[in-house]
């Protein structure tokens, strides 16, 4: 059977993922996502009313057009979890293609917001829901596998497409985790057996191939904030809390120690309303019934309003903003903005690293300066990364056994440390190493 992988996007930068493997006749699509420093650097920018083609010059979302050089039908598009550089390109992209959406619960339920929010095209996929562990046919001689990752997002999926040649792994986006806070730990058990079946490709995140040993549990960042939080238990002024708005398990971390240290916990941010809204409603966190959500503007005000006549000392907000996104939360907090006024001394937990992109280091400094202008002290770091470290790279390589070897999640750099661990492994450079760039093919069977 002939293999082919289409490297469409996130192979020249941290975002807008898109990769497509042909088996035979039958394609699947894994990922269509944002470019969100693309969209950041312009003000006001409103994506769900822009056309596709005007989103690919601008570099936001994938250019799909290499996909009319692979002979084969489409037959699924699946997101491997619910952020937005893995599924932010859907209502773009998806309708173009008559194949399902296949995800799994979390993941399709913010697909479905994403879908519901455009404005330009009607996307009328189907929308499949498939849970980890279970398969499913594609075509007559493929099968797709989803395993279960741990990430900074639950519901995170590694699919597979086993092939008469080998399995192809997609192996975005992932930390090894096996003692997360909510969802059942990363099943390397399977991966190994897979590795033992045979696997014909690896297509790997290498966002933290740079960094040494391997990456912290979540519930390593779970003890740090419960550390710093109740340090702040006899603070009598305002304390408030940022970190990434679909980080569910952190989110119901900082909900449950601010009740804990007797302060009510308030989510604050359209994005914060929405991701732990739609995890709370499908059952996917245990959240308190009486956690107030708001993300429009005016409820958002009003809570503040609420908080500073009730008194900062009774309430922890936890806010959008961590990058500090100009229209999120915590920036206009910075800008004297909202009703809710910074005191000397009051509290500001980041519980999120900069994303380490020019943008965000930016506007994540410039917050900081206008916070600190308003006399609030800053707690940084109190985080865990979502990827994968060197050592746990060498682990799965170890466990996986591929014949083939794919870096992507990175820019040409970002690559150079991944390529270094593979070739220490045996791996070889335009032999079974494939370092590549958006909008190419890459025929591993013929």
């Amino acid at each position: 059977m002939e293999i082919e992988i289409a490297t469409i996007g996130g192979y020249e930068e941290v975002g807008r993922q898109m990769t497509a493997v042909r088996a035979g006749d039958d394609v699947v699509v894994f990922d269509m996502g944002l470019n969100l420093s693309k969209v950041l650097i312009h003000d006001n920018l409103r994506t769900e009313s822009m056309h596709s083609l005007d989103l690919i010059d601008m570099g936001a979302i994938p250019d799909d057009r290499v996909m009319s050089e692979l002979e084969g039908d489409v037959k699924a598009i699946v997101p491997t979890h619910g952020h937005l550089d893995h599924i932010g390109a859907i209502s773009k992209l998806a309708h173009r293609y008559d194949a399902p959406i296949v995800a799994t619960p979390f993941t399709l339920e913010l697909v479905k917001e994403e879908i519901d929010d455009e404005n330009k095209f009607e996307v009328g996929n189907d929308l499949v829901e498939m849970e980890s562990g279970e398969t499913m046919s594609i075509g007559d001689r493929n099968e797709l596998e989803f395993v279960n990752v741990t990430h900074s997002i639950i519901d995170a999926i590694n699919p597979v497409l086993h092939t008469p040649e080998g399995a192809i792994v997609y192996g975005l986006d992932k930390r090894m985790d096996h003692s997360p806070v909510i969802g059942d730990p990363i099943d390397m058990k399977r991966f190994r057996e897979i590795g033992r079946e045979g696997v014909l490709c690896y297509i790997e995140d290498c966002t933290n191939a740079n960094k040494k040993g391997r990456t912290p549990s979540e519930s390593v960042a779970r003890a740090q904030l419960e550390d710093v939080m109740y340090s702040l238990e006899d603070y009598d002024g305002g304390i408030v809390a940022t970190t990434f708005s679909s980080h569910i398990a952190r989110v119901s971390s900082i909900v449950e120690f601010a009740e804990e240290i007797g302060r009510e916990p308030v989510l604050l941010g359209r994005s914060m309303e929405q991701y732990s809204g739609t995890a709370d409603r499908i059952g996917a966190v245990d959240l308190p019934d009486d956690l107030g959500m708001y993300g429009h503007r005016k409820s958002v005000d009003r809570a503040f309003e609420r908080i500073m006549n009730e008194g900062k000392e009774n309430f922890l907000p936890v806010v959008t903003g961590h990058q500090g996104e100009p229209r999120a939360m915590l920036t206009r907090m910075g800008r004297g903005e909202t009703p809710y006024e910074m005191d000397e001394g009051d509290k500001v937990i980041f519980s999120a690293r900069v994303i380490p992109e020019p943008t965000n280091e930016g506007q994540r400094y410039q917050s900081e300066q206008l916070l600190g202008m308003q006399g609030a002290r800053i707690y940084d770091d109190i985080h865990v990364s979502g990827h994968l470290n060197r050592e746990g790279h060498y682990e799965m390589l170890d466990a996986l056994q591929p014949e083939n070897v794919i870096p992507a999640h990175q820019d040409m750099s970002g690559f150079s440390e991944y390529v270094n661990l593979a070739e220490s492994q045996g791996y070889e450079m335009g032999r079974d190493l494939h370092v590549t760039r958006n909008g190419n093919l890459i025929q591993l069977v013929e």
